[in-house]
């Protein structure tokens, strides 16, 4: 009787070992302590989030109700979307009955969102922006999620929620959750950056890169081109400069949480100045700024406004804009160059009667 022949397996079929998200995090931790289990577990809620909405996403356009906007703008007077709103609701219904998180903060609702049964407990504050890019979702185009954990501070219930209006330096944790051929879940719990990809056969968010290290130089430069005469002439001088040097290439999304994954991967550096008419910029220090801000520090990157460190800035109220210099160290420090430069001839002029 002849024998079948048996199949010949790689001697290394697997390139890694399998790390799930929540034993990732564990592993953060010098022992299995009360912070160590409430951090993995509002992580696990995180994640769950994500697998959440990623599957509503998979299958937008077969599903009523899902595309399109609602015919209600945000507190930021923003159009809003049904995907913004089914988000925001995910975040909401994952953490009601969590015990961990006593208040919820995004940028899609005016005020907080507490949950009284959780403050005794629950001493951990989530801010977020559910959708990330929304203008991508009808059109099949990357979006994102991105979050931040602060330390609950002062009274359980403070409806002025003073306590988060402090600089970015207190963030316990920030990451994202970026939506595209594959779901990318990337965070930092200030001990480096990792990224992890949702295996939907498991159903578990398994450890793709840890340790990421943004190259000191990339060659992406990231920015709306379209808003360029809007802009101060210190960031004109920054785009015609890269349009005249070789080594440079523009990639722009549309989607914070794309064009910062690109950025924090290959390198470069990706602006959201303010304009003449709005200075303080578009983007949400403590929902957008500030997580990603966290990330690319301990990515060796920087974050800058131009003129300050992003981390450095204690916002004045909980939807505080401000702009964004990001990505790799020295080319933020080259835009920078340009702000500082027009700054110093600008402050030369002679002043007129």
């Amino acid at each position: 009787m002849v024998k079948p022949e048996q199949p010949v397996i790689p001697e290394h079929s697997l390139d890694r070992d399998c790390t799930t998200l929540s034993r990732h995090v564990l592993q953060q931790f010098a022992g299995f302590t009360a912070e160590a289990q409430d951090i993995s577990a509002i992580m696990n809620r995180i994640a769950l989030a994500a697998k959440l909405i990623s599957r509503r996403l998979s299958r937008a356009g077969l599903m009523a109700g899902t595309l399109g906007f609602t015919g209600e703008t945000n507190v930021q007077g923003e159009s809003v979307k049904k995907m913004d709103v089914y988000a925001n609701e995910v975040f909401i219904s994952v953490f009601k009955q969590s015990g961990l998180i006593c208040r919820l903060a995004s940028e899609e609702m005016d005020k907080p969102y507490y949950i009284p049964e959780n403050c005794p407990i629950g001493r951990y504050t989530l801010l977020y922006d559910p959708i990330d890019g929304s203008s991508n979702v009808d059109i099949n185009l990357n979006i994102g999620s991105i979050f931040s954990l602060r330390q609950l501070e002062g009274d359980d219930i403070d409806e002025e929620a003073r306590d988060m209006l402090q600089s970015g330096d207190k963030q316990i944790a920030a990451g994202y959750i970026l939506y595209g051929p594959s779901t990318v879940l990337v965070y930092s719990l200030g001990s480096g950056v990792h990224s992890f990809i949702l295996d939907p056969s498991l159903g578990e968010f398994i450890l793709a890169e840890e340790n990421i290290k943004i190259p000191a130089h990339g060659p992406v430069y990231s920015v709306n081109e379209g808003n360029y005469w809007q802009w101060e002439e210190s960031i004109r001088e920054y785009i015609r400069y890269v349009h005249r040097h070789e080594g440079y290439t523009a990639r722009y999304s549309g989607a914070l949480v794309g064009d910062f994954h690109r950025i924090l991967l290959q390198g470069g550096v990706f602006l959201y100045p303010g304009t003449v008419k709005k200075p303080e910029g578009k983007l949400r220090l403590l929902y957008e700024s500030a997580p990603l801000a966290f990330l690319i520090e301990q990515a060796q990157g920087k974050a800058s406004t131009g003129t300050q460190r992003i981390l450095d800035i204690v916002p004045e109220k909980l939807h505080a804009r401000t702009p964004l210099i990001i990505g790799s160290r020295e080319d933020v420090q080259l835009v920078e160059s340009f702000i500082q430069d027009w700054l110093r001839r600008k402050s030369e002029q002679p002043v007129t009667a």
